[in-house]
Parts: C-alpha cells; sequence; structure tokens
C-alpha cells in the first residue's frame, strides 16, 4: 500500500521523476523504512522521521529532519528559511547528475544513528493566534464555511487566521475575508496554489 503511494506521488511528477525514483533506489539500501506522510514520501527509523524527498519547480531534495546534527563535511545542506527552521535541513539537486549515491548513504546512515542516539531539536509551539472578529462572525452566520474552516488542518487555519487578522483597518480585513471565503468552501489552504508537488 506505501509502495504504491509513494509510486504514485513519483509518477505525477512532471520535471523530477527520474531523479526521485533514483533518490528511493538509494534509500531502499538503508535500513529506512518509507512511508507517506503529508503527502510525500518520508523515511523513518526508530520511530522518528529521518528524512523524505520531494519534487519541486526547479529542484528535488532531501530533507533531513534533524540535519542541523549532521557533520555535513561536503556543505550540502541549506536551511531552506533561515530564521524560522531550527533542525531541519535540505539538499537540493537540480539535476540527475548531482545525485552521488555514497556521498547519500554516508549522510542517511549518519542521521539514521543520530536518530537512534535521540538527537533531536524539538518544535516550539508556535503561541494561539486568535480568530479574527470578522472571521468568527462570518463562521457563526455560514455554517458550511464552518464546518469546511473546521475540517482544515490547524496550519492551514492559522494561515487564514494571520492573513485576516493582520490587516489593520476593518475594511481591509473584511476585504481579505471576501477572498478567502471561497478558498475556505472549496477546502484549500491560503497558500496551496503556490505549492507544486
Amino acid at each position: 500500500m506505501v509502495t504504491d503511494q509513494v509510486t504514485a506521488y513519483i509518477e505525477k511528477q512532471t520535471h523530477w521523476q527520474e531523479a526521485l525514483s533514483k533518490l528511493r533506489s538509494i534509500l531502499k539500501n538503508t535500513s529506512l523504512e518509507e512511508t507517506i506522510k503529508w503527502g510525500a514520501p518520508v523515511y523513518v527509523a526508530h520511530g522518528k522521521n529521518v528524512l523524505a524527498i520531494a519534487g519541486f519547480k526547479n529542484y528535488c531534495c532531501i530533507w533531513f529532519y534533524q540535519g542541523v546534527f549532521l557533520k555535513d563535511s561536503q556543505k550540502k545542506l541549506m536551511n531552506a528559511q533561515e530564521g524560522k527552521t531550527k533542525a531541519l535541513r535540505q539538499w537540493r539537486f537540480e539535476s540527475i547528475d548531482e545525485i552521488d549515491e555514497t556521498l547519500i548513504l554516508n549522510y542517511a546512515e549518519e542521521a539514521i544513528a543520530n536518530a537512534k542516539e535521540g538527537k533531536e531539536i524539538k518544535p516550539i509551539k508556535s503561541k494561539e493566534i486568535k480568530l479574527p472578529l470578522e472571521l468568527k462572525e462570518a463562521l457563526e452566520k455560514n455554517t458550511a464555511l464552518k464546518q469546511r474552516f473546521d475540517t482544515l488542518t490547524p496550519y492551514k487555519q492559522k494561515e487564514y487566521k494571520e492573513h485576516i487578522g493582520s490587516a489593520k483597518q476593518e475594511k481591509t480585513r473584511l476585504n481579505r475575508l471576501e477572498k478567502c471565503i471561497p478558498l475556505i468552501l472549496k477546502g484549500i489552504g491560503l497558500n496551496d496554489k503556490y505549492k507544486n508537488c
């Protein structure tokens, strides 16, 4: 079942099918267990998410969940969101030729060993963002909207709360709410259109 889901994920990639297939075959030579989380292939060891593979518009990559602990002697890793991401590190590939099996296995084995040792930086829970008054009133008036909003992931709910609530003027908050309602009713997140899977 999981194998089929990972295969389906790779097959729907428009640019990176071959590269992701190659990364997957390399990772099968480790003790990592393949699974699907958040719609993408994730590799687990010792009950911990160790790494994931993903395709984006201009590159494919390996995410190391606790990559901050890797030695990175070859300087392959980057912090994709400087200032926000504490532990996560990304290794980008802009062509299949950049994929070095031996090097990837070395990094993966070190990441597995770190997971076994329990090395991790736990994510800091962000403070709860209040529901903006305008959104609260709209949810109270529209049952379908409330039901859809409640089915969104906490992250997607947070995006809407921040987007609407961060406007200084009531007029702007109402304008933003009006634009967000159709997206919420479709069950999609505010920034989903920017994500390319």
